[in-house]
């Protein structure tokens, strides 16, 4: 099972936000993106989620084109932005059951709330979204990843997934995310937080660094991704 990605461009407005990006990533194995506010890294990972498209290059899954399996890939991975994506009117566990019905999973009351209480939203499981704090909202999204939704999602694509999170949350997720390594699940996400993920193999890439410029050293326990990421410039589309 992998995750590829091959000479990619990016270009938002007359803006180039990185070029020649190429990626590799097996089961197991989590990819941790990095770059400054503006580099890309939000834009990446929706490419690679098949939600944006880029100027050119390619993203594949089981090595296949993603325009020849979508359906399937997005059966097989769940994606979680910035924002997060509840629906006001339902209570919480329903959007739990509401979101594993899109993906085409069924997932009961009960599991629901397991999965809230996972995250410490146990007791805000009959509250609709709309009363929640932006933290609660936040492990909401997140408890997608707890029950049967993330078990059948081999691949979880995470933007800054612990922002506004407390401490116990946090550790909640950081159980969920070594429970999902082994299992064989694969990982992308972005964070300023260093913490304590054990992946089978963990790379790192950072869209700063220029293409010329030797590795860098990766904080452990990261190692550098295959991937020679160029920064931001203004040439024209055509250029990629």
């Amino acid at each position: 099972m992998t995750l590829q990605a091959l000479d990619l461009c990016c270009v938002r407005g007359e803006r180039r936000l990185f070029k020649d990006v190429s990626l590799s990533l097996a089961a197991g194995q989590a990819l941790r993106v990095r770059g400054a506010n503006g580099s890309g890294k939000t834009t990446l990972l929706r490419t690679l989620a098949g939600l944006a498209h880029a100027e050119s290059g390619e993203v594949r899954w089981q090595g296949r084109a993603l325009a020849a399996c979508r359906d399937q890939y997005h059966n097989q991975m769940i994606y979680l932005g910035h924002a997060a994506a509840v629906k006001d009117e339902l209570l919480a566990w329903e959007n739990l059951v509401y979101s594993a019905r899109l993906n085409g999973r069924v997932l009961d009351r009960a599991e629901a709330e397991h999965s809230l209480a996972a995250l410490g939203l146990g007791r805000a499981a009959q509250l609709p979204a709309r009363s929640l704090s932006q933290g609660q909202r936040k492990r909401l999204a997140l408890a997608r990843l707890h029950g049967a939704e993330g078990h059948a999602a081999p691949l979880w694509i995470l933007d800054e997934p612990f922002n506004a999170l407390d401490q116990d949350a946090v550790a909640a997720l950081c159980a969920a995310l070594d429970q999902h390594f082994t299992r064989g699940g694969m990982l992308v996400y972005t964070t300023h937080t260093d913490l304590p993920l054990h992946p089978a193999v963990a790379l790192d890439l950072n869209l700063d660094r220029p293409a010329s410029a030797p590795p860098a050293r990766p904080a452990s326990p990261f190692a550098a991704a295959q991937a020679t990421p160029t920064p931001a410039a203004p040439p024209s589309a055509s250029s990629c």
